[in-house]
Formats: C-alpha cells, sequence, structure tokens
C-alpha cells in the first residue's frame, strides 16, 4: 500500500468496512477522553489504534495534570486558588505566545475540568509533595511545578497545581487505565493494531478514514467527524529537521508512534498548523540535587535560577547555554537527598577541591572556582542577586564536590537512544479552533474534521510545564468529541 497521505475521494471507496458516528484516530489521553464524550452525547463512536493496546504516550508519562483556580485537592492542602493566577502563571510560564484564547477556556474550566477526572474514576490523594521533582518518589496528588520559584511568583500567588493520580513516581497508566474505561462504558468501541493512513473526503467534507490492519486494507465511515489524536511528530526525522531541529540528535520521550501521521493527513487536505517549532526538552539532570548545589554550562557558568520546573532549565541550556551540563553538589547536599529522590544514579566525578572537579570535567581553569565563590559570597547572606534562587535552598557550597553528567539519566534517558542527557517531544500541531475544529490554510474549518492533544497546537507558545500536555490534551479533547458528537450528519 502506497505511503501517500493524499485523501481519498469519497467516490473511490465504494462500501465502507465499518461506519459509526465519530471516528477518533488514536487512543492516548486527549483520543479517550474525546470517544467518551462522544459516546455519552450518544454518538456511536469508533477509536483506531495503531498498537496492539491503548494508552499510548500518556500511558507511559508521569501522569501530572496541570489543574488549579481551587480544585479540592488543593484546598485539602491548605491552598486557595483562583483562575486568574492559574492563568496569570500558565501565560508567563507557557510563553511567549502562549494561545491566550484556549488557555483562558483551560483556566476557567479547571476545576470542573478535575472533577470530570474524578467523575471517571482517577483517584487523587490529597496530600503535597513539597519539593522540586520531575515527579514525587511518592503517591502524593498534589506538587509544585514552579509557581513558587522566581520569577512565576511576582507574578501570580504561588500555588502548586500539579495533581497526579495516586501512585509514586509513573502515574501515567493508572491515568488512563480510567479514562480508557470510562470511554468503553459510554459505549466506545476500540479497534486496535490499525493504523489509519488516509482521509477520506467528499465534496471538501471528511466523511471517513482509510486505514491499514496489518496488511489489509480497511475503511471507515464517519456520518458526523473524524477526531485526529494520532501524537505528536517527534518520532519523525524528516519532520523534525523540517520543523524542530532543536530535538535532533536527542532522545525522544515517546512511545515510538508519535510519527506525525495525524498532521500529515490534515496537511494534504489543506489544514493549516501552528507553533510547529515549540518543543519540551527535558534535560536529565535531578531536581534534587541542582535545587540544593548548582547546574552550570560547558563553561562552568550557571545560568538560571535551579529552583525552577526543571523543564525550564532544559530549555535554557539546551537552546541557549553551550554543553556539556553538569549537577554540581557538596557533600553536605548530597547526603541530604532521600535515596529514592536519586533516581539511582551515582556522580561518577568527585573531588575534594573545585580545581581537581574542573580539570576531570574539562571546564576552563578556574571557571568553576569563580562560580561558585560567587555563590557562596551571596549565599552567606542568603541572596542570588544575579538568578534570584529561593533563600531556603541557599547555603555556601564546601568540598569534598562531585559532579553528576545528564548524560547518564534517569527514567531511562541516557540508557536507550540518542544518550545526550537531553529528551523532548513536539509541541506544535493542527490549528484548531476551542472546539477542535481543523482549520484550513485560510482560516476555515474543514467540516467534519478535528483535532485534540500532541495532534493539534494547543496552549503551548514557547515553553512547557509537566501536566499540560495531559490537562491540555483531555480538555481541548473532551471539546472536539461534542463537538463531533453535535455535528448535524
Amino acid at each position: 500500500m502506497s505511503t501517500s497521505v493524499e485523501p481519498y475521494a469519497l467516490r473511490d471507496i465504494g462500501d465502507f468496512d465499518h461506519e459509526c458516528d465519530v471516528l477518533v484516530v488514536g487512543c492516548g489521553a486527549a483520543g479517550a477522553a474525546a470517544a467518551y464524550e462522544a459516546a455519552a452525547a450518544g454518538a456511536d463512536v469508533l477509536v483506531l489504534e495503531r498498537s496492539s493496546g491503548p494508552g499510548g504516550t500518556s500511558a507511559q508519562s508521569g501522569g501530572e495534570l496541570y489543574l488549579g483556580g481551587g480544585t479540592r485537592v488543593q484546598k485539602a492542602c491548605g491552598f486557595d486558588d483562583t483562575p486568574d493566577d492559574m492563568y496569570a502563571f500558565l501565560l508567563a510560564a507557557l510563553g511567549p505566545h502562549a494561545d491566550t484564547e484556549k488557555l483562558r477556556l483551560y483556566c476557567d474550566g479547571s476545576v470542573e475540568h478535575f472533577e470530570w477526572f474524578r467523575a471517571r474514576g482517577v483517584p487523587f490523594k490529597e496530600t503535597l509533595f513539597d519539593a522540586p521533582g520531575w515527579m514525587p518518589y511518592t503517591d502524593d496528588g498534589l506538587m509544585w511545578l514552579g509557581e513558587n520559584a522566581w520569577p512565576y511568583n511576582t507574578v501570580a500567588r504561588p500555588v502548586p497545581r500539579g495533581h497526579r493520580p495516586e501512585a509514586p513516581m509513573f502515574a501515567g497508566g493508572i491515568l488512563m487505565e480510567k479514562l480508557i474505561a470510562a470511554a468503553a462504558e459510554a459505549g466506545a468501541a476500540t479497534h486496535q493494531d490499525t493504523y489509519a493512513t488516509n482521509l477520506v473526503v467528499d465534496d471538501g467534507r471528511v466523511v471517513g478514514v482509510v486505514a491499514r490492519r496489518f496488511a489489509e486494507t480497511v475503511t471507515y465511515r464517519a456520518r458526523k467527524g473524524v477526531v485526529l489524536t494520532a501524537g505528536g511528530f517527534v518520532d519523525n526525522e524528516e519532520m523534525l529537521a523540517d520543523h524542530a531541529p532543536v530535538l535532533l540528535g536527542h532522545d525522544k520521550i515517546s512511545d515510538g508512534t508519535s510519527d506525525g501521521s495525524g498532521i500529515r493527513m490534515a496537511s494534504a487536505l489543506g489544514a493549516a498548523t501552528r507553533r510547529m517549532a515549540s518543543v519540551e526538552i527535558a534535560l536529565t539532570a535531578n531536581p534534587a540535587v541542582v535545587c540544593r548545589g548548582m547546574l552550570v554550562d560547558g563553561l562552568g557558568r550557571r545560568f538560571i535560577n535551579e529552583d525552577v520546573y526543571p523543564g525550564l532549565y532544559s530549555h535554557r541550556a539546551v537552546q541557549h547555554q553551550p554543553g556539556p551540563y553538569w549537577a554540581i553538589i557538596d557533600e553536605t547536599g548530597h547526603d541530604e537527598i532521600a535515596e529514592a529522590d536519586m533516581w539511582g544514579v551515582r556522580p561518577k566525578h568527585a573531588a575534594e577541591t573545585l580545581a581537581e572537579l574542573e580539570e576531570s570535567l574539562g571546564l576552563p581553569p578556574g571557571s568553576l572556582e569563580a562560580t561558585v565563590e560567587t555563590y557562596n559570597r551571596f549565599a552567606e547572606r542568603g541572596e542570588d542577586p544575579y538568578f534570584h534562587k529561593d533563600p531556603k535552598w541557599l547555603r555556601p557550597l564546601k568540598g569534598p564536590f562531585a559532579a553528576i553528567d545528564p548524560a547518564d539519566g534517569f527514567f531511562g534517558a541516557g540508557r536507550h537512544g540518542a544518550g545526550t542527557g537531553a529528551g523532548g517531544f513536539t509541541l506544535g500541531g493542527l490549528d484548531t479552533t476551542v472546539d477542535g475544529e481543523v482549520r484550513d490554510v485560510s482560516g476555515r474549518p474543514i467540516p467534519g474534521l478535528y483535532a485534540a492533544g500532541r495532534t493539534a497546537a494547543g496552549i503551548h507558545g514557547e515553553g512547557y510545564i509537566s501536566g499540560t500536555s495531559l490537562g491540555d490534551g483531555t480538555f481541548f479533547g473532551r471539546r472536539a468529541g461534542r463537538a463531533a458528537a453535535a455535528r448535524v450528519s
């Protein structure tokens, strides 16, 4: 079968193998949310999943959901929050150029969205993990994601909004188990091992999909609409080279199926795209280490307050600083860290003096010594005038010292794939309305075509915060599913 993504004309299909009202392509978080809402609205729903089981990258994720505005978990942990504070923080952290229309809706609807998860059976423990981190090693239901770090604590009242299903570390599996079960209970059926390859159109309207199941071609008629939730394009090297080359050569945060197929199918029909260069980058520098010490670049220099959300120091490092990067800590700081929070990583470089450590790391002579001398001088006063790290993390660093290479990795990064110590995924995708309608290059909705999740450009500008993929994908996936189900066929 051809690898072309050009659309098929309805007249060339003949009889369809399957028919439904709403056809959802992809069964990650956005797809499951869309399928549930469409089925709950009374539509006959089919979901196509290319893998042998549903869940996708969402099931392998940390499971964070960026929610706020005053959820019951926030209140139980003693925090007052408002949609306006949530909006102000995300506007700064996801910018520049965040999508303000989508972001405003997302923040205003966040409490309702949290309750929607609870109604689907997603468990949240009403306790706080009170430390920086990629994800807690505990089953706490709330975590900080940089809201209390400079400069974000100056633009909005600091409130933690990282909501997590009740599980330590990777909680995406629990989240997807509940969402998939909810979609099935609502009446959505799933066809697995089925890879959508082309859209079917009739006089400019999307009316179905051509798919491949192993060596067999299978056709699907969608009476009301097709919802594309097939992931981003981090696994497509050609698309990365064209749109987001910063990720070339790095690890991929994906289950291996984010090949851009949904974006390409729609683009072949004249769909517009947005923010295709925007990416998330995760540098596997342990937040528990760097907030107690420092993160330096290949010239031995600090470049950010290390208590920020780790995705932000990852972006700053990989996109703006010369590598390699090093997490520097002293023995006192290292001994403060819980064993589980070290992620199984041990320093490979240690020395009694900074001069010895510089030589071991290949840093310019005197560079790290100058950085630590400046840091210590101000830390004695509880100050960080260059980068404004929170005083609770400030103290003079004293030998012996250690350095951890992010390329040594954790949660698989550095052990599989490129091994650079950085990995990422794409944030750009199809241009959609707030109801998931895919726009063409003239700005008009393409009848019968919807998208959500990483297949679409969501709330993000050039920044990222954990939980905004699963949060954005499910929120706008729900809206897309409802809109498709309501469409007059």
